[in-house]
């Protein structure tokens, strides 16, 4: 039985799920997200890193089922969100137990709400608690009651730091919900008005385009680092590839000029790979029906294949040493 009170080592395997969701943005199209991330060779590239890779394929959701509780108000497609969100924490705390970093290929950022509450919840249970990188143009804050959109892709931060307005989404599912302190909005550069109130209400940490242009983002990423390492926790990183500039990848329905380019992206990456911290990922809203050539699908690939340890030359990294023998 694994000792909770001891630091789980970096897993060598990692565990493919796919979520082919799109009902939660403003635009269809990120269904097929999971495909062009395949396609675009990200499990090859991961096996080229060393790593043992399990696909399990795309979910799909049952049919018609039970659900009683009464469907929020300003919540567009809340019953095909609701059974997505329970089927995917379902199946990702599953995942999270064989002892393999997953990598969850959406699908809009409303699968973030099953796949993060899963991780939560693993974690919560070996004595961890985990910190979300939300890596983002979008702070998706909001809740029913101050969305101006009612698009549920914008709510997945807001209900995973326990805001009300969904409470029934998960049903049975247990709700895992961390605390706003452990979210970090990073590359934020849309922001509703009341959504902004929220934020500051719940001091959440917010490092928006601003400060990265300020200060960089390797300043920045120290820090978010430093935070993670000072409770002990683990880091999940929740990557929507709109935080990205639209010049680099103009595969998304929601582009707001002013993203990170190629190579902050790529430094965040390789930082947090050397923090040794990340133990799981999301991969969301990439809409391959807007993107040119598989262009934006082929950066997120090798964006990830950065956050994995794919480097230009073998360079000692003494803070990933510190952080795998913690």
């Amino acid at each position: 039985m694994t000792d909770p009170t001891k630091p789980e080592p970096i897993s060598q395997r990692i565990a493919l799920l796919g979520a082919p969701i799109d009902m939660g943005a403003s635009r269809r199209g990120t269904l097929m997200g999971p495909a062009a991330l395949r396609t675009a060779g990200l499990l090859t590239l991961l096996e080229t890193l060393g790593f043992d890779v399990t696909d399990h394929g795309d979910l799909a959701v049952p049919g018609m089922t039970d659900l009683s509780d009464p469907p929020p108000e300003n919540a567009r497609h809340y019953r095909d969100i609701q059974r997505w969100t329970r089927l995917i924490s379902r199946r990702a705390y599953e995942v999270a137990k064989t002892g393999a970093i997953p990598i969850f290929l959406g699908g809009d950022h409303s699968l973030s709400m099953g796949s993060v509450n899963a991780m939560s919840r693993y974690w919560h249970e070996r004595g961890r608690e985990v910190f979300v990188l939300w890596l983002d143009a979008h702070a998706d804050y909001n809740t029913p009651a101050t969305t101006i959109t009612a698009n549920m892709h914008g709510m997945a931060a807001a209900f995973l730091c326990g805001e009300g307005g969904l409470d029934g989404l998960l049903g049975e599912e247990v709700r895992a919900p961390i605390h706003p302190d452990r979210l970090e909005l990073f590359g934020t550069r849309s922001i509703d008005k009341l959504e902004k109130e929220l934020l500051r209400d719940r001091r959440v940490s917010v490092a928006d385009m601003r400060q990265i242009d300020e200060f960089g983002v390797g300043i920045l990423i120290r820090r978010v680092i430093d935070k993670v390492c000072a409770a002990d926790g683990v880091l999940h990183v929740s990557f929507d590839v709109d935080f990205l500039d639209p010049a680099v990848a103009p595969g998304v329905g929601t582009t707001v000029p002013g993203g990170a380019t190629y190579r902050e992206a790529h430094l965040i990456m390789e930082m947090l790979h050397d923090s040794g911290l990340v133990r799981s990922v999301d991969i969301v809203e990439l809409n391959p029906f807007l993107d040119e050539r598989g262009r934006t699908a082929r950066t997120a690939v090798e964006l990830i294949g950065s956050l994995f340890g794919q480097q230009i030359t073998d360079r000692p990294t003494p803070s990933n040493a510190i952080a795998r023998g913690r």
